[in-house]
């Protein structure tokens, strides 16, 4: 699923697929919000760690995956 975070006072956003579910990205971002930072792992295995003082929103994919090919 596609996530993007936007920063605060930032021009530029953080954008990354990650392998976790929707809800759980949401609970993440909810639970950022009172304790100081946001912690969410990428489909290549890397971290990002934002802290919630600067986020601007999280936009967060659909979970489907996207077809490749012609559809008749």
């Amino acid at each position: 699923m596609d996530i993007r975070i936007g920063i605060k006072d930032s021009a530029r956003e953080i954008a990354f697929d990650s392998a976790q579910a929707a809800k759980e990205v949401e609970d993440a971002v909810l639970a950022a919000l009172d304790s100081g930072h946001l912690v969410l792992d990428d489909a290549k295995g890397r971290r990002y760690i934002v802290p919630s003082a600067g986020i601007a929103y999280v936009e967060i994919g659909s979970e489907s995956t996207r077809q490749i090919g012609f559809v008749a």
